[in-house]
């Protein structure tokens, strides 16, 4: 290898045994340093908060080696979206008084069932599952999963299943929002 490098070969021995140099060394602890806060954060931190959080720690770096480290490993951080209100609130149509009122223990099978849509988001964009739940046994009796947020694929849907699972022969309280 010292014929190959040009170099002595003691400077080739000195070099191979001499393991790791004090830069890179330190170059190792910083990365480590840096993917710990940035898996801490969840990855959400970008190389400016990333490299606050050293300083606060103790760590003498600054916001140009973060970035660097980060680029170099290609963590990138996530931006968490803005919450959109899917509800409109500012409607003319009636709104129906609370006849569940957090009573959530009923006396009997089909006496309350609640409902409500849980948005779950998937590489393509949203799925929006409806479940529909007999209070009673606390047990899922209707579902429907779909794409979007129109009736006739969201509740209609959980609630033929429901009624298809259960026959209704008494007064039914059916919550939703």
């Amino acid at each position: 290898m010292s014929r190959v490098f040009k170099v002595s070969r003691s400077s080739f021995y000195r070099w191979y045994t001499a393991g790791l140099s004090k830069r890179a060394l330190e170059h190792s602890l910083f990365t480590d340093l840096v993917k710990k806060e940035f898996d801490l954060s969840k990855q959400r931190y970008g190389y400016t908060r990333i490299a606050e959080q050293l300083k606060r720690k103790g760590y003498l770096t600054s916001r140009r080696r973060a970035a660097k480290i980060m680029r170099m490993n290609n963590w990138f951080s996530k931006h968490k979206r803005k919450f959109k209100a899917t509800t409109d609130s500012n409607h003319s149509y009636p709104v129906y008084r609370n006849l569940l009122n957090r009573k959530f223990n009923p006396h009997r099978l089909n006496e309350a069932w609640v409902s409500d849509i849980t948005y779950i988001q998937i590489k393509q964009g949203w799925l929006y599952l409806t479940a529909i739940i007999d209070l009673f046994y606390r047990q899922i009796i209707g579902w429907s999963l779909s794409t979007s947020l129109h009736t006739n694929q969201t509740i209609i849907p959980a609630w033929k299943m429901a009624i298809g699972k259960r026959k209704i022969t008494m007064d039914l309280i059916f919550h939703s929002d």
